[in-house]
């Protein structure tokens, strides 16, 4: 039986959830954090500006078996402008999201308006400033994985997405991790 390694890391803002990238421009890529072994992949991903836990692993079934039991990814999110109890309603609810150039239903998901700012580490680049305008948190947990679904969500009901941070998939929390921190567990208690 061939021995397997697992990682959950804190995937910082501006890198890519890869390891090879074939395009000139230089990126960040997630190799740059720690000396992964060969075969490390990225379980799901998350995008170039978004940030939090990321589960990575040398055992592709248990890639396949995380991405396909529809497992809960929680997201926490700051939007812009103070985000109203009708508008969680509706995420809840799904909206109708562009994808792949159609139109797509997100399913019903979990929604709630955060009552204080969650304890955070500090993004590396700026939001923005307080001038332009109040901002608020929301959770969001979903079970499917579009492509920057939670940003055109919140786009959608009128609250674009400021930052976005994974604090969850299943029941691996990102709890104290700081940005760009690497664990190595010995297998995922994702249920």
């Amino acid at each position: 039986m061939s021995h397997h390694q697992h990682f959950i890391i804190y995937k910082p803002y501006g890198y890519l959830s890869q390891f090879v990238y074939e395009l000139k421009r230089p990126k960040k890529l997630l190799g740059e954090l720690y000396n992964f072994p060969p075969n490390t992949m990225a379980i799901g991903r998350l995008d170039e500006d978004s940030e939090g836990l990321l589960l990575l692993t040398t055992d592709g079934m248990m890639s396949e078996m995380v991405r396909s039991k529809k497992v809960e990814k929680e997201y926490y999110v700051q939007v812009d402008g103070i985000i109203t109890q009708e508008a969680a309603e509706i995420l809840k609810s799904g909206v109708t999201i562009g994808f792949d150039g159609k139109k797509y239903l997100t399913k019903k998901c979990k929604a709630h308006i955060l009552q204080q700012f969650p304890n955070l580490p500090e993004r590396l680049k700026k939001i923005r400033d307080e001038r332009h305008g109040p901002t608020s948190w929301i959770s969001i947990t979903i079970t499917e994985g579009k492509f920057r679904q939670v940003r055109k969500m919140t786009s959608a009901v009128g609250f674009p997405t400021l930052r976005l941070v994974r604090i969850r998939v299943g029941n691996i929390y990102l709890n104290d991790l700081i940005p760009g921190e690497v664990l190595e567990v010995r297998n995922f208690e994702i249920y």
